[in-house]
């Protein structure tokens, strides 16, 4: 059942969605969390090669706390790190609710931190590029992730060749029926160069806000940041299709 106080509480006094962020801040914890993959890549590759993403988160956790002490832009921008913090969805049916990382911004309200979703991409072991989107990118479409906000990043943990281009690209192309994979609007857009494996899209969400009028209660569509590791050495990217 829905809990309308537990929304009320939480969001009063907050205009809904919440402003965006910068892209200019995006980018830096983008690349705040590959500089972090890339150490852990030296010290750990073992555990990025065969455990499951709750090892890894718990390492990416660790580390990406380590530079609030040891890089002051990040520590500028980040108050914290949180790895399976419980959070509300967006009528608050589900108060349990675990994104794989969270990070507390310094310039946004500690109860909407930046969601961030991993999951690992191993074709061979059916960690496939479906799955990255049914059980995470989906989370963020229903109002159970991020449901607040207008961004969010989605991290994959790539074992095998794959790429965005090869892999993620082709499950937002339009479908036979004439309708759009994913809620997507338009296609993933490249963003930087290799070696980065870095791309953002942007989908419509279809869920209201309980206790707002319309328009107000529209969320709006939501901007996912895509970052795809390699726990070996980068693949070539390739040319995003336009």
């Amino acid at each position: 059942m829905p809990r309308l106080d537990q929304i009320a509480e939480l969001t009063r006094g907050i205009e809904l969605p919440l402003m965006p962020l910068h892209q200019e801040h995006l980018r830096i914890i983008v690349e705040a969390v590959s500089a972090a993959w890339t150490d852990l890549l030296q010290r750990h590759q073992q555990i990025l090669l065969r455990d499951e993403e709750a090892e890894i988160n718990a390492l990416m956790e660790t580390r990406l706390s380590a530079r609030l002490d040891e890089d002051p832009l990040w520590a500028q921008m980040v108050r914290a790190v949180a790895r399976g913090r419980e959070t509300i969805s967006f009528d608050g049916t589900h108060l349990e609710k675990r994104p794989d990382l969270s990070l507390f911004l310094t310039c946004r309200n500690s109860a909407f931190p930046l969601a961030i979703e991993c999951k690992i991409i191993d074709e061979a072991n059916n960690k496939t590029g479906k799955l990255y989107c049914d059980k995470g990118l989906s989370r963020f479409l229903t109002g159970e992730y991020a449901w607040a906000a207008r961004e969010a990043l989605m991290v994959g943990y790539v074992r095998d060749k794959s790429t965005i281009v090869s892999t993620l690209v082709p499950l937002f192309l339009p479908l036979t029926s004439g309708s759009v994979s994913y809620a997507a609007e338009g296609p993933i857009s490249p963003i930087g160069s290799p070696p980065l494996d870095l791309a953002r899209s942007s989908h419509s969400r279809n869920f209201r806000y309980p206790l707002r009028q319309p328009p107000s209660d529209q969320p709006g569509a939501i901007a996912l940041w895509h970052l795809w590791q390699n726990t070996g050495s980068m693949p070539t990217t390739g040319t995003m299709p336009t």
